[in-house]
């Protein structure tokens, strides 16, 4: 079973079409997990609206927690998760109706591998990666969060809550320093809607043309802090 586990900050806006997305998926067995991280908007209400309104086939937790930021978020959905593989979703995102089902394809054909992740669209920007590269990786962070993991190689220390920013790599880097490595799929499977609460970017100019905004510096600061923590500097 594959436990999805989606952490939410203020997204009334978009959980109803993350959580419709992931309703018409083609693999079935899976459980779905929300951490509502604090949200100080009508989070609760529409998903209690979404939930009566709709016949949820599968079984759907929905906690509460004052707000402590997605990694925190992601590890408290983690306790109650049940399944063998993992599916961190960001509450902004809609997957493609078989994108479930051939991440786990692909797993089942790659049985080194410990996670499978795919290209995807940022609104209208294609973010289309590359197959896993652990130097490249080491380099640079290209991996998103929305990657299928076998649970047993997900790191027992759960998502460092300390990193408020590019907590995706910090992670793939922290299961590459384990020994487990990913498979890529050369086709987009989910859409992350702009404007969200979770998920941001900033085009590649941006960074080296524009230094003095805040989101650069702050995203600046967080390349340092993982690259220190994990020697790469």
């Amino acid at each position: 079973m594959i436990s999805i586990i989606i952490p939410v900050y203020n997204g009334a806006k978009t959980l109803v079409a993350t959580i419709s997305s992931i309703e018409k998926q083609t693999w079935r067995d899976f459980e779905v997990i929300i951490v509502n991280d604090g949200s100080c908007d009508e989070t609760v209400s529409v998903f209690e609206n979404f939930s009566k309104s709709n016949e949820l086939i599968n079984n759907y937790h929905f906690i509460n927690q004052e707000n402590k930021g997605a990694p925190s978020a992601r590890n408290r959905g983690l306790e109650e998760a049940s399944g063998d593989f993992l599916f961190f979703c960001d509450a902004d995102a809609v997957l493609k109706e078989d994108a479930l089902e051939k991440m786990m394809q692909t797993l089942e054909a790659n049985p080194s591998a410990s996670y499978v992740y795919s290209s995807f669209y940022w609104g209208s920007k294609l973010f289309k990666l590359w197959p896993f590269d652990p130097e490249r990786l080491k380099k640079m962070p290209y991996i998103h969060t929305m990657a299928l993991i076998r649970r047993e190689d997900f790191p027992s220390c759960g998502w460092d809550e300390s990193i408020k920013k590019l907590q995706d790599w910090d992670l793939w880097l922290t299961m590459l320093e384990q020994g487990h490595s990913g498979v890529f799929i050369d086709e987009i499977l989910f859409k992350v809607k702009p404007g969200g609460k979770i998920s941001s970017w900033l085009p590649a100019f941006a960074y080296k043309t524009f230094s003095f905004l805040p989101k650069v510096k702050k995203y600046k600061q967080a390349l340092k802090i993982v690259k220190e923590k994990h020697n790469l500097l």
